[in-house]
């Protein structure tokens, strides 16, 4: 049984602070585990196709999001963009489900970030994924701030 509110953090996660832009307010609330190892949203009718289950292309916009906020974090940096995202779908989520992600930098190097993950509902794997992120050059009085 979910004793979660509706609008509350699943438990083990907070509403995630780090600066993700609004392209991905359609998920919902982005939530980050406490120890800051995944990234989770909460499934609803508005994510899903004619079927029933989650649009593809929301799982895949998770992802890009889940692996981008982990490039992030391991570069201390939000100069980072997307060149190569490969995604594998393997099932959809439900309204009401969990949906998590969790990613791991495999090698950083001066301009590329390489990194894998998956999102999954519980142990269900929904979706695999592998891509690229290129480190942006900042001119100095233009520079992010970092994470």
């Amino acid at each position: 049984m979910n004793d979660e509110l509706p609008g509350d953090p699943p438990t083990g996660y907070r509403v995630c602070d780090m600066p993700d832009g609004p392209f991905t307010r359609p998920l919902g609330p982005l939530y980050i585990k406490l120890d800051g190892s995944g990234f989770a949203f909460r499934a609803g009718e508005r994510h899903c196709n004619a079927r029933g289950v989650m649009h593809g292309g929301m799982l895949m916009t998770f992802a890009d999001q889940a692996l981008g906020l982990t490039v992030q974090r391991a570069v201390g940096s939000l100069e980072v963009a997307t060149v190569s995202l490969n995604c594998d779908l393997v099932d959809g989520a439900r309204p009401g489900e969990l949906v998590e992600g969790e990613a791991t930098v495999t090698r950083i190097t001066r301009s590329i970030v390489f990194v894998r993950g998956s999102v999954r509902c519980g142990e269900r794997v929904l979706l695999t994924a592998s891509g690229l992120w290129k480190r942006l050059r900042v001119q100095p009085e233009a520079a992010a701030p970092t994470l």
